[in-house]
């Protein structure tokens, strides 16, 4: 159980049976009446975010989650064969569990999974990933970083805005958690 008095940013907690993280909190201490902390929750499974009012000093079950490093060895039909990095154990997830981020997950990429009660939470992949442009526009003399962007597909399917002088085969670094071109590698 965590005190509402310790709610700080990323700290996980059960609310009706699913795990929410605190993005936000506000302790507030009115003149008059009791003191009360205000929350925005972001939901860990489905992304949604919602806005709570908690008593000061209400306790609520805080989400022990298991963090396990993991490497992405191979696909297998639809699901993703990953390797415990410890104790070298193979487990399989679904594209759904992994969500949107499996457009930049390729073979040999280490990743976080994340677990509370033996359920795959989510899979944290690293901030940002090299990745290969296997099409797009060719680049033309005079193409500069400032002049506009074109779509490529990646090696892992895939696509995102880069720059015009960007062409196929090469190498690029792209941010992962807002699907950003953020240079050459």
């Amino acid at each position: 159980m965590i005190s509402s008095n310790d709610f700080r940013s990323g700290v996980s907690i059960v609310i009706d049976g699913s795990v929410w993280r605190v993005v936000e909190f506000l302790h507030v201490k009115p003149g008059k009446g009791s003191a009360f902390v205000r929350t925005k929750l972001k939901s860990v499974t489905t992304g949604n975010t919602v806005e709570k009012t908690f008593r000061a000093g209400e306790t609520v079950p805080q989400a022990t989650l298991e963090k396990s490093t993991m490497q992405h060895t191979y696909k297998e039909g639809d699901d993703f064969v990953f390797m415990d990095m410890e104790t070298y154990e193979e487990s399989r997830l679904t594209s759904a569990q992994i969500g949107d981020r499996v457009k930049y997950l390729s073979e040999g990429m280490e990743v976080n999974v994340v677990r509370w009660n033996e359920q795959v939470l989510e899979v944290e992949l690293p901030n940002s990933v090299v990745l290969e442009v296997i099409e797009t526009d060719p680049g033309v003399k005079g193409d500069t970083a400032t002049g506009g962007s074109k779509p490529a597909k990646l090696s892992t399917g895939a696509s995102i805005m880069v720059p015009l002088f960007i062409s196929q085969g090469e190498r690029i670094r792209i941010d992962t958690r807002e699907d950003k071109y953020l240079g050459r590698e």
